[in-house]
């Protein structure tokens, strides 16, 4: 079952030792062909979301909150935001960046998110878009140098991986 409702609030936000907010978030991919051995970056896409305040295209992401593990957190804010669900994976990185709406830091944990369902109907439809892209067009629209970069370490991880699994057939 889906819950078509976001969470809302704060009460259950977490905050690390110097009192950043947690936030968790993932980089929804999929295969062009639908296979899962890849070579070449232009083989990946993966799905951005317009934010709700303005034009500026990012990766879903929102609090990490008291009662959910770091990967159930950004599985749900891919769920509530992109509409999409899928397999978790291992995280690409961590992150200290400033909040672009207040003068607030933040710590940001992204994960991969292989796509399985993409939903018609989901949380925030009415206040987002979301659109695939290849890895070069992403690049070029997400404003966040932290989701940059884990972009990069994503596409590192996938095509060294896919590279492995053709030698090894």
């Amino acid at each position: 079952m889906v819950l078509l409702i976001s969470r809302t609030g704060r009460h259950l936000q977490r905050y690390n030792k110097d009192h950043h907010r947690l936030v968790v978030g993932c980089i929804p991919y999929r295969y062009k062909n639908h296979g899962k051995n890849i070579s070449n970056v232009d083989e990946l896409e993966v799905l951005v979301i317009s934010s709700k305040n303005s034009r500026a295209m990012m990766f879903p992401k929102g609090g990490w909150e008291l009662d959910e593990s770091a990967e159930g957190g950004a599985s749900r804010e891919s769920l509530e935001e992109a509409g999409v669900v899928g397999n978790v994976e291992s995280e690409l990185g961590r992150w200290v960046f400033k909040s672009k709406s207040q003068e607030l830091y933040h710590e940001g944990l992204m994960f991969p998110l292989l796509v399985t369902q993409q939903l018609d109907f989901w949380p925030e439809k009415s206040q987002r878009t979301r659109e695939w892209m290849t890895v070069a067009k992403a690049r070029e629209h997400c404003q966040q140098w932290w989701m940059r970069e884990a972009l990069d370490i994503l596409v590192d991880r996938v095509t060294s991986s896919g590279l492995l699994h053709q030698k090894q057939e």
